[in-house]
């Protein structure tokens, strides 16, 4: 963020004519720091408030590129330990100390997988690389739905000590190449701010198409990465260095232009929101809003909006606005969510306390650090404080994450889980294999009703709470596409030579039931062809893609493409699989909804477009929903992981069920519903034996998956047992 601007005194050692102190940009700091503070408290109105770190962007632009403007065109060259001493004793000391206040809070109240995440997290901030962090957390497909850090809003400090980083070098070299071009002293001073003017258009406009072309393939790493928000601190420079002209604007026209800088920052604080690509074209409007309102302040400061933006109340949230940023986030996700959104009163409770607490840092941190002669007059201090303040922070997280205990199960050992479901002969009829299974599922409720009441988490639980999520899905290697991939591989498994070919199709559900298959495929010397793409569903359906925010148009291409290969392969048996989790209601907008008229339709339309091929279809029902993750769940209730199961009636949509088998028989397939293989009549457990069942909220774990190897097996015989 930007709050490098300070207010200098008469008399003070550089407080000179271009460098004075502007009301106007404390008010606009007000502004954005209110937009940022409401859009996080869920105030409706307020849908695009994300935009005021945009802001924040533009305003440390111009403070940042006047200032060594002012500096390479005095003296030639920028003094860079006074540049960074200034910047770290700023802002160094008071991100630390709410860094560190977050790492002990994450440590004591956050459960202990959580709490390490976390504290990560708060690692990589205090060396102001989180926003990459993030960045590749949002194109993950399993990370990309954790509940959020309470770091995720240091993201725009990374993009602004980035900046500083390179910024002066930018400066720099182009006086450098002002000097070589002219064939001047290298004591010269550049007198022109045009080369700078130029030098910065470039950086605008490329970074602002990288950021248009970003936002549309990979939206999280345009959001959180310094190249694509580049430009909009470029805009703000591009002001600074034509400060003089904007000087010279008619009195008139430069409050028209403010006024105009306020609406359009205000339009954009309304009427985007979280649904917004972003920030590609959509930033142009607060980012463009907030060059007009600095460059009409250059003219009438105080007149126009500047009038608004200079009032007492306004500079009073300005001064505040760093720690006030720094505080609010964790404070408001502290706040509990129910059925219908978090209270009111503890949400006005939490951005009141996060407001005091900006106060007391400001006071207590922030000005003493920051006007203190002793350090305002030595770069090599207020690098050493900035130093100190950094080392504190890792070294603190660094402790956490040793102390922070790993959850383990100290519950009695229990049985290993294994279940045996014997092959039907090769020349069983239809009935005998449909009582195969029977059989099956009967053994499998049968262990799921013992370890129903299991209280302590076992000693031996497979996998371990930490190990749960360390590399989830690797049995289906390159098979299971990302995001963007279209093309599939040759992805055969099993017994190649058979006459037998099993393909295994849909998103990363499919891809979860790869241990079950392949163990089958090896015993039945079957052809196994896994063909998994993540947020895929195999239906014949249109969906938006629900991190990128936009049309998914990779998984249609894919799908096309898959038909177009079953269709000359023949495959013996097509079987469907693909979480439910779509839709506004599991908090993953879509565009298609599980289990509504839409979906049943495409699934419908899918099979019938499969069982052309000649194959059977099978489509696997849904796994049950354990409304946790799990692994995190027990980690706080080592000693009642009944607290981690939730009722089958809420679980399973029974009726969604029933919904998704009538589409399949309907479209000439087979659906079976696995429930039984998860739940008791009343309850489904998420320790089944000595096994965790599932690794997050909507994929098991391998090691079950690998257990139901037996059962899976004799429902794949069955389908292709059917006439």
């Amino acid at each position: 963020m930007s709050f490098t601007q300070e207010a200098p005194r008469a008399g003070e050692p550089g407080y000179r004519v271009g460098q004075e102190f502007r009301p106007d940009i404390e008010g606009l700091r007000a502004i954005a720091v209110l937009a940022v503070v409401l859009f996080h408290a869920n105030v409706a109105a307020i849908s695009g408030g994300f935009a005021g770190v945009d802001i924040f962007f533009v305003i440390s632009g111009f403070l940042i590129t006047g200032l060594l403007w002012r500096e390479v065109s005095s003296t030639g060259t920028v003094r860079m330990p006074r540049f960074y001493g200034a910047r770290a004793r700023r802002l160094l000391p008071a991100s630390a100390a709410v860094g560190i206040a977050i790492m002990l809070g994450t440590a004591f109240t956050a459960p202990p997988l959580w709490a390490r995440r976390n504290i990560l997290d708060g690692i990589a901030s205090a060396l102001y690389v989180s926003n990459y962090r993030f960045a590749w957390q949002g194109i993950d497909y399993f990370v990309a739905r954790t509940p959020p850090s309470p770091f995720q809003h240091y993201w725009s400090l990374g993009v602004e000590e980035q900046f500083y980083l390179l910024w002066p070098a930018v400066i720099i070299g182009t006086a450098w190449i002002v000097r070589r071009s002219r064939r001047a002293p290298a004591s010269q001073s550049p007198s022109r701010p045009r080369p700078f003017v130029v030098v910065l258009g470039i950086v605008a406009v490329v970074s602002l198409a990288l950021s248009v072309i970003t936002t549309r393939i990979a939206p999280p790493i345009a959001f959180f990465s310094l190249p694509t928000r580049a430009w909009e601190l470029a805009v703000g420079g591009l002001v600074a260095l034509t400060a003089d002209r904007w000087r010279r604007m008619p009195s008139m026209l430069a409050n028209l232009a403010g006024w105009a800088g306020l609406g359009m920052v205000l339009l954009a604080c309304t009427q985007l929101g979280p649904g917004t690509p972003y920030p590609g074209t959509a930033a142009l409007l607060p980012v463009l809003g907030a060059a007009l309102l600095i460059g009409a302040g250059c003219a009438n400061p105080a007149r126009g909006c500047g009038r608004i933006l200079s009032a007492r109340q306004m500079q009073a949230i300005g001064r505040v606005s760093y720690s006030w940023y720094l505080w609010h986030w964790p404070l408001l996700l502290a706040v509990p969510a129910s059925a219908q959104g978090p209270a009111l009163g503890q949400t006005v409770a939490a951005v009141v306390g996060s407001l005091l607490l900006a106060f007391l840092t400001t006071r207590f941190i922030e000005n003493p650090l920051r006007f203190a002669t002793a350090v305002r007059q030595s770069p090599h201090r207020s690098l050493a404080i900035g130093a100190a303040a950094t080392s504190l922070a890792v070294g603190v997280g660094s402790a956490l994450l040793v102390a922070v205990p790993t959850p383990i199960g100290h519950g009695p050992a229990a049985p290993r889980l294994a279940f045996a479901a014997a092959p039907a002969s090769g020349n069983s009829g239809p009935d005998a294999v449909d009582a195969v299974v029977r059989k099956a599922f009967t053994e499998v409720q049968s262990v799921i009703a013992e370890s129903a009441g299991i209280k302590a988490v076992p000693s031996n639980l497979e996998p371990p709470l930490a190990d749960a999520r360390t590399k989830p899905l690797d049995s289906a290697k390159g098979c299971r596409l990302g995001w963007f991939e279209i093309d599939h591989p040759e992805c055969a498994e099993g017994d190649p030579a058979s006459s037998t070919t099993i393909a295994l199709l849909g998103d990363s559900n499919a891809a979860m039931w790869n241990p079950a298959f392949l163990r089958v495929a090896a015993q039945r010397h079957w052809r196994l062809e896994i063909l998994a793409k993540g947020n895929c569903p195999p239906l014949e359906t249109k969906m938006i893609h629900p991190v990128l925010h936009r049309e998914f148009t990779e998984c249609e291409q894919w799908r096309s493409q898959i038909l177009t290969r079953l269709q000359g392969e023949h495959p013996r048996l097509v079987v469907l699989a693909m979480t439910r989790r779509y839709g506004a209601r599991y908090g993953w907008a879509s565009g298609v909804a599980a289990y509504d008229d839409a979906w049943n339709e495409g699934l419908r339309r899918e099979v019938r477009q499969l069982r052309d091929t000649g194959a059977q279809v099978l489509v696997l029902g849904p796994i049950p929903d354990p409304q946790s993750v799990p692994p995190d769940c027990l980690s706080v209730h080592l000693d009642d992981a009944t607290a981690c199961s939730p009722p089958r009636s809420v679980a399973v949509s029974q009726s969604g069920i029933v919904a998704e088998s009538a589409a399949t028989e309907a479209g000439g397939g087979l659906y079976t519903d696995l429930t039984d293989l998860f739940c008791t009549a009343d309850r489904c457990p998420v320790i089944i034996g000595n096994t965790l069942v599932y690794f997050d909220a909507s994929h098991v774990t391998s090691k079950y998956a690998e257990a139901l190897s037996p059962i899976i097996g004799a429902v794949t015989e069955r389908a292709l047992a059917r006439p």
